[in-house]
């Protein structure tokens, strides 16, 4: 069956491309969730009126996608979680994790389009997130997880180095 579509799908096309799809699949799938048309003559003159209107959005798209993309690769997350001794988390980050994360920091991003490599990540360290954003663009977040007691340990550290500075001019004098 031939279908017009009226939003992206995932694997099959973009707004308003023409496709060729299985009987079923437009039925059953396509067509109830109002993401395709069946190809007629009518429903080609009301795609080819909305055709500029759509490519505008498409480059808007774009360019939304590419400055987002500079935003998320100088960004790097820090999860605090609770962790043993060796490093293992009790609990895991997951995309769910991340992208509320984001949504804290300002950035709606969807939980599907963040690949977290091994599916989890069930350990302190340092990891490379995978976003993905419009078309084949896509955006590498660093993740840093740490233990409560490491974050605790760098938030003493932190504490200590002013009053450590303060204590040294006090000296001189």
């Amino acid at each position: 069956m031939k279908v017009i579509l009226n939003q992206d799908v995932k694997h099959l096309g973009e707004e308003g491309d023409v496709k060729v799809v299985a009987n079923g699949y437009a039925r059953n799938y396509l067509l109830p969730r109002e993401l395709a048309v069946p190809y007629n003559e009518a429903t080609v003159l009301m795609f080819e009126a909305r055709k500029a209107e759509i490519e505008a959005r498409k480059e808007q798209k774009r360019k939304d996608s590419a400055s987002l993309k500079d935003k998320l690769q100088a960004e790097a997350l820090t999860i605090v979680m609770p962790a043993g001794t060796n490093g293992k988390l009790y609990g895991a980050v997951t995309s769910q994790t991340v992208m509320e994360l984001l949504q804290k920091q300002g950035y709606d991003i969807e939980r599907k389009r963040i690949e977290i490599p091994g599916a989890a990540i069930k350990s302190t360290g340092k990891y490379t997130v995978t976003v993905r954003l419009y078309e084949a663009n896509t955006a590498e977040l660093t993740v840093v997880v740490k233990s409560q007691e490491q974050a605790a340990k760098e938030a003493e550290e932190k504490a200590a180095e002013p009053k450590a500075e303060a204590a040294e001019p006090a000296k001189a004098e």
